[in-house]
């Protein structure tokens, strides 16, 4: 976590110091940055206000502050320390320069109306039996600025694959973030001991509550088993009668105990390309 904010000096005093700086350590940190514009976009600042910032002509107001502070790992010694000190903050992992452009601000941002948070139903075909499909609910929120995913492995699925059916060892987590043409979701088990990349997209000609895409699982190729597969997710968000159902459901069921309209989203007669 980044250090507390220390208090002012009393040697410095004056603002147009402070100012000063400000715009000093700003520099200094925009300095990795391929492009000034390119920043200002990622930041969701004015490239006007950003020069005045860097010039030391005036200061961010404190949410604009926050937002600087969090894209460059740093805290609110921006404001009274030169940037020498700075660099021993520790940097959030999206933000870290190094990624800064390519990860950043853009794909974390996951607007409300294209994923909304609460709770989801998915279904998928199994990885383990093909006549077999996974059904479960996950938990979308957000908090700090970042979309979050928490889920359970079904204990029917985990028994099958001769697995820990330990709460603790049943539990995934992951970040969502916004793609081009809907969002992405790295998945990961406690310690990180298995992965999987999710991809959905609105689907629009059922419901607008659905989202298809597929799911891989970072494993080997074997000869059983497959590694990638299509996935749904249905939002139910606050439905309590609706989740209640989809958790006293079964989790490994065949064909005929899905939704027609989850199966026509499954294309199952059509090869996962």
């Amino acid at each position: 976590m980044p250090s507390e904010p220390k208090l002012v000096p009393s040697s410095v005093t004056d603002p147009a110091q402070l100012r000063a700086i400000f715009g000093d350590n700003l520099r200094a940190l925009s300095a990795d940055y391929p492009s000034v514009a390119g920043l200002c976009r990622d930041l969701g600042i004015n490239r006007t206000q950003f020069n005045r910032y860097l010039t030391g002509e005036s200061f961010p107001r404190p949410d604009v502050l926050h937002r600087i502070c969090q894209f460059f790992g740093t805290d609110a010694r921006i404001l009274l320390e030169r940037s020498d000190s700075l660099r021993s903050a520790s940097f959030d992992l999206l933000g870290h320069p190094v990624v800064a452009g390519f990860f950043g601000a853009e794909p974390v941002a996951v607007p409300e109306e294209l994923f909304p948070s609460g709770i989801y139903r998915f279904v998928r075909r199994s990885f383990v039996d093909e006549t077999l499909f996974v059904r479960g609910l996950v938990n979308i929120h957000r908090e700090d600025g970042y979309t979050f995913l928490r889920g359970s492995e079904p204990i029917d699925a985990l028994r099958m694959q001769g697995l820990s059916t330990a709460r603790k060892d049943r539990e995934f987590r992951g970040v969502v973030m916004r793609q081009e043409e809907g969002i992405m979701m790295i998945v990961t088990h406690r310690n990180s001991m298995a992965c999987s990349f999710n991809f959905l997209a609105p689907e629009t000609s059922f419901q607008p509550n659905l989202w298809e895409g597929y799911v891989t699982r970072t494993v080997r190729e074997k000869i059983s088993g497959i590694r990638a597969t299509r996935m749904v997710y249905e939002h139910l968000g606050n439905n309590t009668g609706a989740i209640l159902a989809a958790a006293r459901g079964k989790a490994l069921v065949g064909i005929e105990d899905l939704p027609p309209f989850h199966v026509r989203l499954l294309r199952l007669d059509q090869p996962f390309r």
